[in-house]
């Protein structure tokens, strides 16, 4: 199966989903929790985990307890790319295939972004492409127009979920690469058919702000209120996001 159908996989499903967004919430947690969270069986958790993992979206770390048996394990958002192997290849190719592009077409992108800041907006690219979302990069203004995710109508009692997912592994995803690009906003459906991220370039690269730029938020609808990431977190989701 091809790398780019196994991401799909991992965002197919709503229980992959939400099994995404419990580790993204709670790093750390072992598979027995994440059932417990989602009401899932153990052996379906399993699978889906390795679905995630196998897609670049998630990592397990091994506990050794010093006791007999196989080790338990936890699961973490990937946020450097060493604790993932198909995060580390999305980064090399994204990598190559910018570069490539830049010395075929000189003019293309910022002449002050420094080139791990490149390698940055490389590999959000190739992620949000390889998810479907088909991203347009305007990398003069920091913006990408998205059409919205097609997995959204998935989860009908939390339709904002997939959002605050998506806008959390765009953090990640910029964290894994060591540039100055952070995410400041997420606009779920401007219009009925496209959505925007909006970027900024800081003094400091997103690894050593802990991969969350001062500020980072998700928009409700246009005209609605915008909430920290935190809050999103935290509090009860209204409906028509």
């Amino acid at each position: 199966m091809s790398r780019r159908v196994e991401e799909f996989r991992g965002l197919a499903q709503a229980s992959r989903v939400r099994l995404l967004a419990e580790v993204q919430r709670t790093p750390g947690l072992l598979l027995r929790e994440l059932a417990e969270r989602t009401g899932l069986h153990e052996n379906t958790v399993r699978d889906h985990l390795i679905v995630l993992e196998d897609g670049g979206l998630i990592a397990r770390r091994t506990v050794h307890t010093g006791t007999r048996g196989r080790p338990p394990a936890t699961y973490h958002p990937v946020t450097a790319p060493g604790t993932n192997r198909e995060a580390e290849r999305r980064i090399e190719r994204a990598a190559q295939h910018g570069d490539l592009l830049r010395r075929i077409e000189p003019a293309m992108g910022r002449e002050d972004l420094d080139p791990d800041t490149l390698h940055q907006l490389d590999t959000l690219y190739e992620h949000l492409d390889d998810a479907g979302l088909q991203p347009d990069l305007d990398d003069v203004n920091l913006q990408i127009e998205l059409v919205p995710c097609p997995y959204y109508d998935l989860i009908d009692r939390d339709p904002s979920l997939v959002c605050r997912v998506h806008s959390q592994l765009i953090r990640d995803v910029l964290a894994q690469v060591p540039g100055r690009v952070g995410l400041t906003l997420l606009e779920p459906f401007r219009t009925h058919d496209r959505c925007r991220v909006h970027l900024e370039v800081s003094t400091l690269s997103v690894s050593e702000e802990s991969g969350l730029p001062s500020g980072a938020r998700v928009a409700q609808h246009p005209g609605d209120h915008e909430r920290t990431c935190a809050d999103e977190h935290e509090q009860p989701q209204p409906e028509g996001v």
